[in-house]
């Protein structure tokens, strides 16, 4: 993923590329996804200082671009953050308004399913084509490692989630470890989200690592389906 800066002499191709990347994730979406991203879309077309990589606002400001109360906007600015799109750059102080980073690399990680339906032209220019693998090797045997051992009262879920974290620590707190396990049951594992925010998300980008996953643990598990408690 390229670094997405948008100063310079290709600036204003780059702002075009991710609006355009984030307008087609939206439509791709439920009507809570599309809504989620108009408002991040207000605020970079309204709001954000691209030289500086900032976002400098308050709730009551951009709970009148939004349209909406200040308790929902803390509500959807918690969500962006879950996902990783926007970070605290700086705290608020008195007379000062709180200091936001917008992650454009992982918004563009996150939209990168829609590239194709931009033109070739856009994956190329972001960088979608995937480095070629180099050939396998014949007379190298991959090293498979081992599913975490059960401990004492250990359900597959706990299994499955130690492994996931031991690969990607950051996506297990902030995604996995908000999913409880219902049931597994006829080779399905059911699981539940605390939002259909993070249940949409879930389905949406990490359904293959949560089955192989589970697979790891338990070979006869062959599909994982997510509901939502809220």
């Amino acid at each position: 993923m390229l670094a997405t800066r948008a100063v310079g002499r290709n600036a204003a191709a780059m702002k075009y590329d991710i609006l355009s990347a984030l307008g087609a994730h939206a439509l791709s979406g439920d009507k809570h996804r599309q809504r989620m991203v108009l408002r991040v879309m207000i605020l970079v077309t309204t709001r954000y200082n691209w030289q500086s990589g900032e976002l400098s606002i308050g709730r009551a400001e951009i709970a009148r671009l939004w349209s909406v109360d200040e308790r929902t906007v803390k509500r959807e600015l918690a969500k962006l953050r879950a996902a990783g799109w926007l970070r605290i750059k700086r705290a608020p102080a008195k007379g000062r308004v709180t200091v936001y980073e917008i992650d454009f690399d992982q918004v563009l990680s996150d939209t990168r399913a829609v590239w194709d339906r931009l033109g070739p032209d856009f994956a190329d220019r972001l960088g979608a084509a995937p480095a070629p693998e180099p050939e396998a090797d014949p007379t190298v045997v991959p090293f498979q490692r081992p599913a975490p051992a059960a401990e004492p009262g250990d359900d597959t879920w706990t299994r499955v989630l130690r492994m996931l974290a031991e690969r990607d620590a950051a996506t297990a707190r902030v995604w996995y470890a908000q999913l409880t396990e219902v049931e597994v049951s006829d080779g399905v594992a059911e699981l539940v989200a605390p939002s259909r925010f993070v249940a949409d998300y879930v389905r949406t980008h990490l359904t293959a690592q949560l089955l192989a996953g589970f697979r790891r643990v338990d070979p006869a598990i062959r599909a994982v389906k997510i509901g939502c408690s809220a």
